[in-house]
């Protein structure tokens, strides 16, 4: 099978002698055998496996994306970010962890972009909303005597 794993700036893996490989959505791990019917997946924060012609295996570690299998012979993952290492130890301590943390970071910016956007327009909806009286529910307004007229 063919291998080929990318980045939006860079091409990181590309195989051409895969015999199988191992990756991890949302519900578990899975295989891809040489055949495997036409499936389309997203990944989910992970180190995938694979073996090449020899028996050797080959890691990478993905933060998340999206894995598609065509024709039985073709696999291609696109990801934000892949780290390869054949030391499948650091890839899992060092790299996941890193992995981890800049997605948490990322969420938390969203987080804060969003309250900044609703207080920024609360702040706006209560500048353009007219004076409420004050007082107590149910009083009217009653405006003051300039002492003209009577």
């Amino acid at each position: 099978m063919k291998l080929s794993i990318a980045t939006p700036l860079a091409i990181i893996v590309e195989v051409d002698e895969v015999a199988h490989l191992r990756a991890e959505d949302e519900t578990g791990a899975f295989g891809i055998l040489p055949g495997h019917a036409d499936f389309l997946t997203a990944l989910s924060l992970s180190v995938a496996t694979w073996r090449d012609h020899t028996g050797r295996e080959h890691h990478i570690a993905l933060r998340g994306g999206t894995l598609e299998v065509r024709g039985g012979d073709t696999i291609r993952i696109a990801t934000r970010e892949a780290v390869a290492d054949d030391d499948l130890r650091r890839l899992e301590t060092e790299v996941l962890t890193s992995f981890r943390r800049r997605t948490e970071e990322e969420a938390q910016a969203r987080l804060d972009a969003q309250r900044l956007y609703l207080a920024a327009i609360r702040q706006i909806c209560r500048f353009l909303k007219p004076e409420r009286p004050t007082g107590p529910p149910g009083a009217s307004l009653v405006l003051p005597q300039d002492g003209l007229g009577s």
